[in-house]
């Protein structure tokens, strides 16, 4: 995929908020703010562009973003930093740069224009490719080895967890029936297989069947649920005082886990019946956002991949020697 092509397939999702919640963090003398899925470098683009002096850390697993986005932002090049890496891998990438704190952070999780675009990367079943779906084109676990050599049981976890595949079972038991067969290495294949497992009166609604296994797939592959569980705390961990995380999420599983890690950083854990809180254990962070917010109406009509994000923010309000 060109450039051109790429950019005018990317949207930037809920860009104008996102600017909106960073900006009373990026306003010191020399700001950093870490883009922890950079992907294509629209929310970087407008961050650099809206603050002169900030210096951005951009991380991605996918070598095209960083190909990319080294290009889209080359009139920044001397306020960036690009690595190449998981976003589980931000406390060492930080560690490199020689950055001890930071004072804002955006995760835009899920999957990016480009993959989903690319026929060949897999990730769609609206494609017949080959089963793919690595973010990062240099690690070894493919969707294909996924389907072909787990066991029922293992399918059966990932469809369920991953996926929310109440049809799970099914589903499993025809993959490992049509897998003795030949084995299932093509995007078609496998949701034809699913669609098959579906049952009839099921697949008139919610839209194709084999988008929750094609979810729980991609996940499975790319850790996507466990490296947020490592990257959120360690960006918190990270933030100045005064400092701002912004979170956007596509998908139940991954806005749960947000939610779950910023509600942990924003309670009061002094124990019960106290006259006083105790200083210690006063909340480190503040929600910035009501629940979950969702696109505008104006958003969703200028760009229709945006309907399924949910974001969620926080901010620094206590800095002391516990953290």
């Amino acid at each position: 995929m060109d450039d051109d092509a790429a950019k005018s397939g990317h949207v930037p999702v809920m860009l104008e908020r996102v600017l909106e919640l960073l900006a009373p963090a990026l306003a010191g003398d020399a700001p950093v703010v870490v883009d922890a899925n950079l992907g294509l470098g629209g929310h970087s683009e407008a961050l650099l562009a809206a603050h002169p002096a900030l210096h951005l850390i951009g991380i991605d697993r996918d070598p095209f973003a960083i190909e990319f986005s080294t290009r889209r932002l080359a009139p920044y090049a001397e306020r960036t930093t690009l690595v190449h890496a998981s976003s589980d891998e931000l406390e060492e990438v930080l560690a490199r740069a020689g950055r001890e704190t930071i004072d804002g952070v955006l995760f835009d999780l899920g999957v990016s224009s480009p993959q989903l675009d690319e026929g060949e990367r897999g990730f769609a079943y609206s494609y017949d490719a080959p089963l793919d779906m690595r973010m990062d084109t240099d690690q070894e676990l493919t969707a294909e080895v996924v389907v072909n050599t787990y066991s029922a049981a293992q399918l059966v976890r990932i469809l369920r967890d991953y996926g929310e595949e109440r049809f799970a079972p099914r589903v499993a038991s025809l993959i490992i029936k049509e897998r003795a067969k030949d084995p299932i290495t093509s995007t078609k294949r496998l949701a034809d297989i699913v669609r098959q497992a579906i049952p009839a009166a099921t697949r008139r609604t919610g839209g194709n069947p084999a988008k929750r296994t094609f979810q729980a797939l991609r996940i499975e592959v790319n850790a996507e649920l466990s490296a947020l569980e490592a990257a959120l705390p360690a960006a918190l961990d990270a933030l100045a005082l005064g400092g701002r995380a912004v979170v956007l999420s596509y998908h139940s599983l991954e806005d749960r886990l947000t939610k779950q890690i910023l509600t942990a950083r924003t309670k009061d854990t002094s124990p019960p019946g106290l006259p006083v809180p105790l200083p210690a254990h006063q909340p480190r962070f503040r929600l910035l956002t009501r629940g979950a917010e969702l696109p505008s109406e104006e958003e969703l009509a200028r760009n229709p991949r945006a309907a399924s994000a949910r974001m969620r923010a926080a901010e620094r309000i206590r800095v002391d020697d516990q953290d």
